[in-house]
């Protein structure tokens, strides 16, 4: 199995130049059942990496372009009245996909907005009444821009704790823009086939849930999390949701690594993606220009890591 989801990492490194780290924490995102949120600057293959992911899984894939005038009906589906039949017939909205990639999703209107977070929240739909379940796996890879934000409305901390992870891809490295140039993605994109099914995938998530975690780890965990909220670097710290989100990140990293047990390094590899999103940084923090991933770094060195 562990092979396999390497060779799913190869095929979309094909596609995408230079981001490996970036591959590797959105496949154990998907591994840990979560959805990933990629906060950065249009035009560096946030839908490239999607379409990559999506090609490689065998995944049924839409993508939203969020705008203003995009509805919550757009996203979760609507009925429309059938005169031979007298009924009412259900038509599927966007999210009726294994993977979705939510566009920009900081230039809708917050009711959209939330339309699309508690889906995935539930992992159905209910509409008049009825509900129907999503199709499993179902992941959401949303993007938003951070800058320019200009009739924008960005998600608040809040709404972004539904994202198991948030990481930017950032600018090319200069060997990886020159093979940006060298390489036609569009055309490797289009050659991408799937390397394993989404009944292989969901196998493979089964395996990860029973990745073994002592207690000396579950202990190092929760400390790390008890810390963001007393720590002098944070105004507010991390929620239990988050402390699940980061064990099971753990659990499916240390699965990538080829390890059936967790570590507190894979804890530690995990920690910015999984919690940067669920910290309020303090006036403290930014007086030494500290970002959220910088308090985090710097709070970790005083949690006592564990002996094995």
């Amino acid at each position: 199995m562990r092979q396999e989801i390497r060779q799913v990492e190869e095929q979309i490194k094909r596609a995408v130049k230079g981001k490996d780290q970036v591959i590797t924490k959105v496949m154990a995102a998907i591994l840990a059942g979560g959805h990933i949120m990629l906060e950065d600057i249009p035009g560096v293959g946030k839908t490239t990496l999607a379409l990559s992911f999506a090609k490689t899984i065998g995944l049924s894939y839409r993508r939203v372009q969020f705008t203003p005038d995009v509805l919550p009906g757009d996203i979760l589906g609507f009925s429309v009245y059938n005169k031979e039949t007298g009924e009412l017939d259900y038509k599927p909205g966007a999210v009726m996909c294994n993977l979705l990639l939510a566009d920009e999703i900081n230039r809708t209107s917050p009711k959209t907005q939330s339309a699309l977070l508690e889906v995935m929240e539930e992992g159905n739909v209910t509409i008049d009444g009825i509900t129907r379940k999503l199709p499993e796996p179902f992941v959401v890879i949303a993007t938003q821009n951070p800058f320019g934000s200009s009739g924008t409305q960005l998600l608040p901390e809040s709404q972004l704790d539904r994202f198991m992870i948030c990481l930017s891809m950032g600018y090319p490295s200069h060997q990886a823009a020159i093979d940006i140039l060298k390489n036609d993605a569009g055309s490797i994109l289009r050659g991408l086939e799937p390397v394993i099914t989404k009944d292989r995938l969901l196998e493979v998530k089964e395996k990860v849930e029973q990745v073994y975690v002592d207690d000396i780890i579950y202990d190092y965990l929760v400390r790390i999390v008890e810390e963001t909220r007393v720590s002098p670097y944070f105004y507010s710290g991390v929620s239990p949701r988050g402390s699940i989100a980061l064990l099971k990140m753990a659990k499916s990293y240390a699965f990538m690594q080829g390890k059936d047990f967790v570590s507190p390094q894979e804890i530690k590899e995990v920690l910015v993606e999984t919690l940067s999103h669920r910290v309020t940084i303090s006036g403290e923090s930014r007086a030494k220009s500290y970002h959220a991933q910088e308090a985090l770094l710097a709070m970790l060195k005083e949690v006592p890591v564990p002996r094995s």
